[in-house]
């Protein structure tokens, strides 16, 4: 907790990283593809007209778009194929109140993971105000291996000797899955629904045997197969591209430290909790971790707020 309030947002900002920003006018379509071809999750969003950032544009966006408007794989979306981006941000706008959260990059981690967690959201832009310019996209990884890295030389908590179980860390009811049967579009009504960034893909016998995630969604755009989300769950992870998280798992009885590292190391955004069958029990995000290592020990519980 100390760590991370000494710290700043630039701190955590690496030497060299890509940053690619949309002009509001940009077609929806365009945008997502220049997110595939940047290996990009978001990008922040530039309103010529105001002169300022407004927001972010996400693979969140790309899920709702496809949602919202499929119909059958006969049927083309003319909306993804011809809307602006500020023609969808007008019609999603109706329905939330979604103005541009970003930190300053003199702040500490400790406010950047408030905020991460507080709003609900997976990119935190650090922008200049003096310039006004967008310095970097913060996320739960990259503060997470800061701290995995640089935190070695402070003392370590005793609780990160603790099994996992024993802490309660993570989410253990009604965990949100699909079935290998389900078709695509099933899977973009739950991550819709039910607000998660992946999936627990479930066999007949009720083994995890895959993880699909809203990541792998932006690879249906990059493959041009987005009309089509009538494909089994089976066939959707027989074609995402080979650069794909897995299913890391990780088990009740081990300790935090084990978690902490599998989860770095490995560069993914959560475990799968399961039992020795392979079984679901739970899910532990970066979000969790976090909370967790940071925000608990202050008497703060941003997931609840």
């Amino acid at each position: 907790m100390n760590f991370m309030k000494s710290h700043r947002c630039y701190d955590a900002i690496p030497t060299s990283c890509k940053l690619v920003i949309f002009d509001t006018k940009l077609q929806v379509k365009k945008a997502f593809f220049a997110l595939v071809a940047n290996g990009l999750r978001a990008a922040p969003l530039w309103d010529s007209k105001l002169q300022k950032f407004v927001g972010m544009l996400t693979i969140t966006d790309f899920i709702n778009i496809l949602h919202c408007y499929y119909k059958s794989p006969m049927v083309q979306m003319y909306e993804l194929e011809s809307h602006k981006i500020e023609t969808w941000r007008d019609v999603y706008l109706q329905y939330t109140n979604h103005f541009l959260i970003s930190i300053s990059p003199e702040a500490s981690l400790f406010d950047a993971i408030f905020s991460l967690l507080k709003y609900k959201i997976h990119r935190l832009p650090v922008i200049d105000p003096e310039s006004g310019n967008v310095l970097h996209i913060l996320t739960h990884k990259r503060i997470l291996k800061f701290l995995h890295i640089f935190g070695k030389k402070v003392p370590k908590p005793a609780f990160v000797w603790k099994q996992i179980q024993e802490l309660g860390i993570g989410t253990f009811r009604n965990i949100a899955t699909v079935q290998l049967t389900a078709t695509l579009h099933d899977a973009l009504s739950i991550f819709v629904d039910r607000r998660v960034s992946a999936l627990p893909v479930l066999n007949e016998q009720g083994k995890v045997v895959a993880l699909y995630s809203r990541f792998d969604v932006i690879n249906l755009a990059a493959q041009k197969i987005y009309n089509n989300l009538d494909m089994t769950m089976q066939e959707a992870i027989r074609r995402r591209s080979c650069f794909f998280e897995g299913v890391i798992k990780c088990y009740p009885d081990e300790t935090l430290e084990t978690i902490i590292d599998r989860i770095v190391r490995a560069e993914v955004h959560r475990l799968v909790l399961v039992d020795r069958a392979d079984m679901v029990k739970g899910i532990i995000s970066l979000s969790d971790l976090l909370q967790a290592m940071v925000l608990t020990p202050a008497g703060i519980d941003a997931l609840l707020s």
